[in-house]
């Protein structure tokens, strides 16, 4: 008999929305009946909601599942979406507002977006960037990072973004996979009022990739850095002589968008591709109805472009409904914890999305910082990436929401490219801690291992049972793997690689990854990756990684290591590997705490059981040890990580 995942938690406080807001929501519950024909309602949204060259006619080719396609007979462009069909009625209205952490603040109009995309464009252009080349682009939160994506999409370049806290090694991972030509990067990045030192590690990356043929930098913090002749330019000197005059190119709607790299199960990233004309219909949908955004608001989405969040939801879908946004550089406690709440009673910002890690830092930091900041301009609420706990719902609720803003925890991933589950504000009851119901036009369920329904009441696994239009399309150069990862387990069912419980009434309860993917501080990050990097030491024999439960980042990454024949493990050791995890991965990849051990837990056949290094890390109860070959070490190590180094 197959089993799900039992549901232990009840959760039965209700938030219905106000009279008032339902009355002036873009969505009300009739938007569910009108998706009842799935693919006629995302038809509809992007004939309403995108600018063709040539309207599609088809909407979904399932010819060959996996491998769907939307909307393929249509040509769009989607920099021109987001900038130039603004430009007759609002030119002059607000698309930015960008605080640097040091202090500095500029604002841009949809003007001078357009001004700076299409100089830029020319730019790249001369350097010999042409449709289809990959651009890598490394930079921290200055408003270059959404310039660079937008010139790309301009000319039909594929770009890809990679997080400014990457090591060389990760950035460099990614450009020898997609086939990197040019690197746009900073001298740095401010963070926590230190230097991050992007074009330092752009040249040891491009160093060990050939394909690079030019580094493009931005003078952000004008720190000296090593420029290469011929090679390197000044991002400045290569827009001061262009011209603003720089035809969009046209594709067709399954032309590839973007290259977006996420950790997998092996050490080799993931390259999502995702596409044009669904990813863009998608997108704007959901940022209106979910974020019911109207031309008055003031917009921030506190992500880093990054990640999937900072695509989806402060470039593309913001760009393209007309949205004024805040974009903020740095970090939310530098130089107090109270920057953010600063900077939305500064700008009056009226919708607010952020992470459940930052919502519990605020926790920790105190009621007293967002206390001394009139935040009442707020009117809407958001959450992203990962579950968020009912505690943490209920202090962002009535320290932040003031008791009156709806909440929307979003339930999506890379790979789904826009929001899939999720209340819309003017029409479903919320509950704190789910996601509540699919998106209208999205179809969820919730399996159990042989991938049947669970019942209401139950839980299981999250999986999707029709395509959308969003969707990844396949794994850069890899679709033998994106077949096995996503659509493998269960035959026509898209494998989302979460736990997840369904109550009476449907609502969905995320519960986190069923995989050896840990969610840190919502940052997907494959434990085979930090295994690799710990075993890259010349002193470690063998590494294991597990995550376990942190009540500010949701996991912190626990690590189990087995040092070669005489070599004794110390507390300066643990600080010397993390730091080459750091340097190998990223800051982000720190293990938290590190236990060494003589030996590691592991079957018959030699598999090292995970399950039971995460009961010791999360110190419960230790699951079955008859199938393992050394059952006594499990044990020891027990005894050992009972006070962790933290």
């Amino acid at each position: 008999m197959s089993q799900g995942i039992e549901n232990l938690f009840v959760e039965n406080r209700t938030f219905p929305p106000s009279e008032e807001f339902v009355a002036q929501a873009n969505a009300d519950k009739s938007v569910y009946d009108d998706a009842t024909d799935w693919k006629a309602f995302w038809h509809k949204q992007a004939l309403n909601r995108i600018t063709w060259f040539k309207e599609p006619t088809e909407v979904l080719d399932d010819s060959n599942p996996p491998f769907f396609k939307w909307f393929a007979d249509g040509e769009l462009n989607v920099a021109y979406n987001c900038i130039d069909r603004h430009l007759e009625t609002q030119a002059d209205k607000v698309a930015y507002h960008w605080v640097g952490e040091p202090g500095d603040e500029l604002t841009f109009t949809y003007q001078d977006v357009y001004d700076r995309v299409t100089k830029l464009a020319n730019g790249l252009k001369s350097l010999g960037v042409k449709r289809g080349d990959r651009v890598a682009i490394y930079l921290g939160m200055t408003p270059e990072i959404a310039i660079s994506m937008l010139a790309c999409a301009r000319i039909g370049a594929i770009h890809s973004v990679v997080f400014g806290g990457f090591s060389a090694d990760a950035l460099a991972d990614r450009i020898e996979d997609a086939g990197i030509t040019v690197i746009i990067t900073a001298d740095g990045a401010w963070r926590r009022g230190s230097v991050v030192p992007l074009k330092a590690a752009a040249d040891v990356a491009a160093a060990r990739c050939p394909t690079v043929e030019h580094i493009v930098v931005v003078k952000r913090t004008e720190k000296a850095v090593e420029m290469t002749d011929v090679r390197d330019v000044w991002y400045h000197d290569l827009v001061a002589e262009q011209s603003t005059d720089c035809e969009p190119e046209v594709m067709n709607a399954e032309d590839m968008l973007y290259i977006l790299y996420t950790s997998g199960t092996t050490a080799k990233p993931k390259g999502v591709v995702h596409t044009q004309g669904g990813y863009l219909t998608q997108v704007a949908t959901t940022h209106s109805y979910v974020f019911d955004i109207k031309p008055d608001d003031v917009y921030w989405c506190a992500a880093d472009c990054g990640w999937v969040t900072g695509h989806s939801y402060i470039v593309y879908g913001p760009m393209a409904n007309g949205a004024t946004q805040i974009m903020y550089e740095g970090a939310p406690n530098f130089p107090d914890n109270d920057r953010l709440w600063e900077i939305i009673e500064k700008y009056k910002a009226t919708i607010f999305y952020t992470a459940p890690t930052a919502i519990r830092a605020f926790m920790k930091w105190g009621d007293d910082y967002p206390a001394k900041h009139d935040l009442s301009s707020l009117r809407l609420l958001g959450s992203v990436g990962e579950p968020i706990n009912p505690e943490a719902w209920m202090w962002y609720h009535k320290h932040i929401g003031g008791e009156t803003s709806p909440i929307v925890d979003t339930w999506w991933q890379t790979e789904t490219g826009a929001i899939m589950i999720t209340p819309l504000p003017g029409a479903v009851d919320t509950k704190p801690g789910s996601a509540t119901l699919p998106f209208p036009g999205i179809s969820a369920d919730v399996i159990d291992a042989d991938g049947k329904t669970v019942p209401l009441g139950g839980g299981g696994f999250l999986a999707l049972d029709r395509p959308w239009p969003s969707m990844l399309r396949t794994l850069y150069g890899d679709p033998d793997r994106y077949v096995a990862t996503y659509w493998s387990q269960h035959d026509g069912l898209y494998f989302a690689g979460d736990g997840v419980k369904r109550d009476d009434e449907g609502y969905f309860w995320l519960l986190g990854r069923v995989d050896d993917v840990m969610n840190i501080s919502g940052h997907r990050i494959s434990t085979t990756e930090v295994e690799s990097a710990l075993v890259e030491d010349a002193r470690v024999a063998e590494a294991a990684v597990v995550g376990r439960s942190d009540p500010i980042s949701g996991e912190a990454i626990a690590a189990f290591v087995t040092l070669k024949s005489g070599v004794e493990g110390n507390e300066d050791m643990i600080g010397e590997l993390r730091t080459v995890v750091a340097d190998k991965i990223g800051p982000i990849a720190k293990p938290k705490s590190i236990v060494f051990t003589d030996d590691l837990p592991k079957t018959r056949s030699g598999k090292i059981m995970r399950r039971l290094l995460k009961d010791i890390s999360e110190q419960r109860q230790l699951g079955d040890v008859t199938t393992l070959a050394n059952a006594d070490i499990v044990q020891e190590i027990a005894d050992k990580a009972s006070t962790p180094s933290d």
